[in-house]
């Protein structure tokens, strides 16, 4: 991470800070951050001030964290500071959303920090339904949700579709379950969020997707609302450029996922691994796996066809894939991560194999006993009808029994803390 130096200037008493009878505050710390925006700062924040002021029943803190702005937004940012109680600002020489956040929710010593866009673009109202789960224990993250069902959003058809896309791809790909990565309005409990903090990378726009990721990836629960959204007309964020960071980024967090099964070193809640969102979310996922493993299984097909012949090479080439198909979908399609049980899912995985040997096999000695001396590319097509059958008894053995919740109802995620944190355990 690059180095990045930090302005702090010290806050006023949050509104509503003091104790009741010795009861420790329930701080909530909300950050705003901003590059070059002076134009809508102020009314931006005073909207928000007084908004906290009425309708939130918790102690706040505003923090603007200003990213290496080159007008006037740090003397906006200093004045609001000294005009409103609750307010501070903070300084960093360095770009980057996730750079700030980084900077300010590391050393935060709220009970919730969250963010939210300076365009305000997310209706107020939905801010503390997203905080109040984590004050309760409830929750660890929350994020505000444009695609969730009951939200209201007014934008324009290419943000929208690019929205979406991103979304379909983190939920296919990455074996995502929440529904909005990158809505400018999140949560969490500041001791999760600090325990998570050494593992995310990016300092840019992929922060939010990336510590979500992490998040579900070590069995946190992250609450959802819906949210009215309006998309602001004068965002100035670069949506190529954003774009390939995200894909590069979502490249980064998929190899380090199949290098490793470990999640951050923060308590989970102990639960049960559901089937995520049962065959409307596992179709998808599987048949991506699927389509990749049947182009590798062709592939090797192919290139062992001339050394070992038909049969032999359809064995091996099935075998190899089998395995890295039981792997992938063990992960990403039916939500299981962790060492234990592997082995035995794999042997079940085996099973299937054995479906799918059975088949194709049978499939290359019925094309050979029918036609004399065939051409590959006959081969190559009953071999695709054969993978595809196979692929969906594949489908529904693995789901009824391989990975059936009943038989990784006891999984546990990451249990340690570790003691540099000194946070206590999270409930």
């Amino acid at each position: 991470m690059n180095a990045t130096a930090l302005t702090e200037r010290e806050p006023p008493d949050s509104p509503g800070a003091g104790t009741t009878d010795g009861a420790r505050r329930r701080l909530v710390e909300v950050v705003v951050p901003v590059y070059n925006e002076q134009h809508v700062l102020e009314a931006s924040v005073r909207r928000l001030h007084r908004y906290l002021v009425e309708n939130l029943p918790y102690p706040f803190r505003i923090t603007v964290a200003d990213n290496a702005s080159t007008d006037g937004t740090w003397a906006v940012a200093a004045r609001l500071e000294r005009e409103l109680s609750g307010v501070r600002a903070v300084h960093l020489d360095l770009k980057g959303r996730g750079r700030a956040l980084r900077a300010v929710w590391s050393a935060s010593d709220a009970d919730v920090v969250s963010y939210m866009d300076v365009d305000l673009s997310t209706n107020l109202n939905a801010f503390l339904p997203l905080v109040a789960p984590l004050l309760s224990g409830h929750s660890d993250l929350a994020i505000g949700s444009r695609l969730a069902r009951g939200s209201a959003v007014a934008r324009g058809p290419k943000r929208e579709l690019i929205s979406r896309t991103y979304n379909l791809l983190l939920r296919t790909t990455m074996a995502a379950r929440f529904s909005d990565a990158q809505c400018g309005f999140k949560a969490a409990r500041t001791e999760v969020v600090q325990a998570l903090l050494p593992r995310v990378q990016d300092e840019e726009w992929f922060f939010d997707t990336e510590l979500l990721l992490l998040a579900e990836r070590s069995g946190l629960r992250i609450h959802e609302v819906p949210v009215d959204w309006v998309d602001d007309p004068d965002s100035r964020v670069d949506i190529v450029k954003t774009a390939v960071g995200d894909l590069k980024g979502m490249w980064r967090v998929a190899k380090a996922s199949l290098r490793s099964s470990s999640g951050a070193p923060v308590r989970a809640r102990v639960r049960a691994v559901d089937p995520p969102a049962g065959l409307r979310w596992q179709v998808p996922v599987f048949a991506t796996i699927g389509v990749l493993s049947t182009l590798a299984y062709l592939l090797l097909y192919v290139l062992l066809r001339a050394p070992l012949g038909a049969f032999a090479a359809n064995a091996v080439a099935l075998g190899v894939t089998a395995v890295a198909n039981t792997a992938a979908n063990r992960r990403f399609t039916f939500g299981v991560t962790g060492s234990r049980n592997a082995l035995r899912d794999q042997v079940g995985g085996l099973v299937a194999f054995a479906i799918g040997l059975v088949l194709s096999s049978g499939t290359l000695a019925a094309v050979h006993g029918g036609v004399h001396r065939p051409s590959r590319g006959v081969e190559l097509i009953a071999l695709v009808v054969a993978n595809g059958l196979s692929t969906l008894a594949r489908f529904v053995l693995l789901r009824a029994w391989v990975f059936h919740p009943r038989h990784h109802a006891s999984s546990d995620y990451e249990t340690a803390i570790p003691a540099a944190q000194n946070s206590g355990e999270l409930s």
